[in-house]
């Protein structure tokens, strides 16, 4: 687990077609133009580098497939499929296919707290308490007793801000895939009663998010709110907090201030009858061989069956490449697209300010991972100021501002070892830029 999320923080901070071609058949109508790549400054010889590296490595089994998109001074360049969404049914990947975003639905809401901080009504460092009252007298773990998930706690001093919960400094945890066994422990026992085996945004159940969120309040903390950086349930938080601060469900929100307006017509918490066709499959690999994931602790196809009535802040979303690329692109035009301005200029700097340093010393903003001058050095690929998301399921995206440039790469997978293919890609894009 320790790798699968060293990972994914990676990842945060930062089929066959010919040489000429660098859009396959399958790309689905968006508002984007698609231009050649000398156009835009990117050589069509080095991104056959792309087609070259990702058809080696689903011949060596390194992954199955995955979906791509690059899009430069806010025009398509490439667009490719490769490989197989289901390899034992040999189901083709296609540029307009649906994917599980997970952890990337954490930027969108952060977008979504940053509209509403926009209208005056709460201040970043206002005490999470002040709205959701559960969250008062904070309490940090101190002794666990792993003969019954038992524990002692010390009262916090500090008050959890929203900008904590915007930052992953709160000093919450993050459920099943905690970095602490003992608070992953914690978190299975007290939310048993409202979701099997604890899990969040992979939920299948009818629960209501006030209880589920105002259950986790009870929860101690892994430190004092501010301290340090705790990966965490902190925007599942504010999903809720935008609900009560809009008087909308997170859904309606989404598609009514952002995903109707940039015309992101494929993102969506739960799919609809007639999309559900293009909702992929997650691969694992067993003994060598590509089969399909399942886990006895949530339905993997959440997306299609069950309620359909939870949404998550911090995860749940689906989403297309090219869906996805215009959210990005809105973030690199200062809050404006498709005729929309979405949010101010000066707020989408504030946003992609860096905020917080992670994990493994990096740091990050309001919403994305962000790569500084001195991460240059390290060769993740990008100009200081490049943005950086990715999810659960093997989807990540990174966008430059000085380049005006957005790489994106959605894959589907869970537990298949080594995967080297997405920070491959950031730096293949990169090399591609030649004027």
């Amino acid at each position: 687990m320790r790798l699968l999320l060293y990972s994914f923080f990676l990842i945060l901070i930062f089929g066959c077609s010919s040489k000429t071609n660098q859009i396959s058949k399958s790309n689905t109508n968006s508002n984007f133009e698609i231009v050649s790549p000398e156009s835009v400054g990117i050589s069509s010889e080095r991104l056959y580098r792309i087609d070259k590296y990702f058809n080696k490595s689903i011949s060596e089994n390194i992954i199955p497939g995955a979906v791509t998109l690059i899009i430069k001074d806010g025009k398509i360049v490439y667009n490719k499929a490769f490989g197989n969404e289901n390899v034992l049914e040999e189901v083709k990947f296609q540029n307009d296919n649906i994917f599980r975003i997970a952890s990337m639905t954490k930027a969108i809401t952060s977008l979504a707290v940053m509209m509403l901080w926009e209208e005056g009504n709460f201040s970043l460092d206002d005490p999470i308490e002040k709205f959701i009252p559960e969250f008062k007298n904070h309490r940090i773990l101190k002794k666990f007793n792993k003969k019954d998930s038992t524990y002692t706690s010390i009262k916090a001093n500090k008050k959890i801000t929203i900008r904590h919960l915007l930052t992953h400094s709160s000093g919450l945890g993050y459920g099943f895939i905690d970095s602490n066994p003992e608070m992953k422990a914690i978190f299975a026992k007290k939310n048993k009663k409202f979701m099997n085996n604890g899990v969040m945004c992979f939920c299948d159940e009818d629960v209501k998010i006030e209880n589920v969120i105002k259950n986790i309040a009870k929860y101690p903390l892994h430190h004092e709110p501010g301290k340090q950086f705790t990966y965490s349930v902190g925007l599942d938080v504010l999903g809720y907090f935008i609900e009560l601060q809009s008087g909308m469900s997170l859904s309606d929100f989404f598609r009514k201030r952002i995903f109707d307006p940039l015309g992101m017509n494929d993102t969506q918490f739960y799919i609809e009858s007639d999309k559900r066709e293009r909702l992929v499959s997650v691969q694992t690999k067993k003994d060598g061989k590509w089969e399909d994931f399942s886990d006895n602790r949530f339905n993997v196809n959440y997306p299609v069956e069950g309620s359909k009535s939870l949404f998550f802040g911090g995860c749940g979303l689906t989403s297309t490449v090219t869906d996805y690329g215009k959210f990005l692109q809105m973030i690199l035009n200062k809050g404006k697209y498709n005729g929309n301005q979405i949010i101010g200029k000066k707020t989408i700097e504030t946003i992609t300010e860096g905020q917080n340093i992670n994990a493994w010393g990096s740091q990050i903003s309001l919403a994305f991972g962000l790569l500084t001058d001195k991460d240059l050095y390290k060769g993740y690929g990008g100009s200081s100021g490049t943005l950086s998301t990715g999810g659960y399921w093997n989807t990540s995206a990174f966008a430059d501002p000085v380049e005006n440039i957005i790489g994106i790469i959605y894959k589907q997978t869970y537990d298949i070892g080594n995967d080297p293919t997405s920070a491959a890609y950031r730096r293949l894009v990169f090399q591609s830029i030649i004027e």
